[in-house]
């Protein structure tokens, strides 16, 4: 009995400090504050390995102010500056024996473009050389005639007729370069008189060669132009607005141009041309914007998109295209790229749809940048790395 009365005792005793060490444990991970809620940020970042950035294809744009107010967005196609443009052809029917320049070559006004042969050419040009004659000779013939006559040895008779002959000389020199400048010669190719039956086509202008449709041994066609060259440091975009829009533009007003050839970004144009009538097969009216293409990057043909002020303007919005704003978890983002492998995620304010444009209320400044083509699959990749997360911590 006394054994077991001192077993008990000690049992005792070992719960009692137990308890106590319980106690005081739980006691000091009381007094450790319990850590806080992460606070939510608008921002974050997203990390892309270089293997995968090869097939995003991403393009940027810097962030951008532009007048606001109601717009009309029309498209249209680039064409050369008509002020500045010419279409080269043979004159007459002829075959192209040598061809100087190539597609897209600069050119200055009065640069040979091609070489061609014509059996009229060669006879247009002896009779210029045979009437030069003709007529020098009839000036020699006058000035003998007057000296004659001032020492009475001759009548006046026969001064008058040798002054007839120089007149007829004269007229038939000028006929026979008329012939000659038909069929294609200028003053620079009659200095220097052959009979050869060849002649130069020379450029008009000074700028680009745009088109060329001339082969070396081919037979030219004088209806078809055979070079056509322009001058691209200002193009032409023709565009067709509705009729309802367009008799609320106002000519000299800016417009945004954007390229389906060059996505994420854009230009500014001028309206310089308002059409003075509807067609009638698209109920439109054919709006001319001259683009100033200096840096080249632009070329005729290329089709466009143009966003024009219609009505009241109503100052200065921050925009960007709508193709960088995507939604992710029921806020608005954009991308921005912070090195070649990570691109910041921020939340935005958004505003009015502005064809095509997104107005801007909060989240960006002018001059940054975002990302446009590629922003989806960014978006994609950004769902799918946190759903691997939330996977994760499950």
């Amino acid at each position: 009995m006394k054994y077991v009365l001192t077993a008990l005792l000690s049992l005792s005793f070992f719960l009692a400090g137990c308890s106590k060490s319980a106690k005081k444990e739980t006691d000091e991970k009381a007094s450790v504050p319990a850590p806080q809620e992460a606070k939510h940020s608008d921002t974050s970042v997203l990390h892309i390995e270089t293997t995968m950035l090869r097939d995003l294809r991403i393009t940027t744009i810097a962030v951008e102010r532009r007048l606001g107010g109601e717009s009309a967005a029309i498209l249209g196609e680039l064409h050369p500056n008509e002020n500045a443009y010419a279409e080269v052809g043979a004159p007459v029917a002829s075959r192209i024996v040598k061809i100087n320049v190539t597609l897209g070559q600069p050119v200055n006004a009065g640069q040979v473009l091609a070489v061609l042969q014509n059996s009229d050419v060669g006879k247009a040009r002896s009779e210029v050389i045979s009437a030069q004659a003709r007529l020098e000779l009839a000036n020699r013939t006058l000035e003998r005639k007057r000296r004659l006559g001032a020492e009475r040895i001759v009548a006046q008779r026969e001064i008058q007729e040798a002054e007839a002959n120089v007149e007829s000389a004269s007229a038939e020199l000028r006929a026979s370069k008329a012939t000659l400048r038909s069929l294609g010669l200028n003053a620079t190719d009659s200095e220097h008189l052959t009979d050869e039956p060849t002649f130069s086509l020379r450029s008009p202008i000074t700028g680009t060669v745009i088109d060329r449709d001339a082969v070396q041994g081919q037979m030219a066609d004088p209806s078809k132009p055979l070079f056509r060259v322009g001058n691209l440091g200002r193009l032409w975009l023709t565009a067709h607005a509705f009729e309802r829009d367009a008799v609320r533009l106002e000519s000299g007003s800016k417009a945004r141009i954007a390229f389906a050839a060059l996505p994420g970004r854009s230009v500014t144009g001028k309206v310089t041309l308002i059409g003075k009538q509807v067609e009638s097969d698209s109920r439109t009216v054919p709006v001319r914007i001259e683009i100033d293409n200096r840096d080249g990057s632009l070329r005729p043909g290329m089709s466009a998109t143009a966003w024009l002020i219609v009505g009241q303007e109503t100052g200065e919005v921050l925009t960007v295209p709508s193709a960088s704003l995507q939604r992710i978890q029921e806020r608005w983002i954009v991308f921005i790229p912070k090195s070649d492998t990570e691109f910041e995620m921020r939340q935005i304010g958004r505003g009015r749809d502005l064809g095509g444009e997104v107005e801007i209320l909060s989240g960006l400044k002018t001059g940054e940048t975002v990302v446009v083509e590629g922003a989806f699959l960014l978006k994609a990749q950004a769902e799918r790395s946190q759903g691997a997360g939330e996977e994760h911590e499950h």
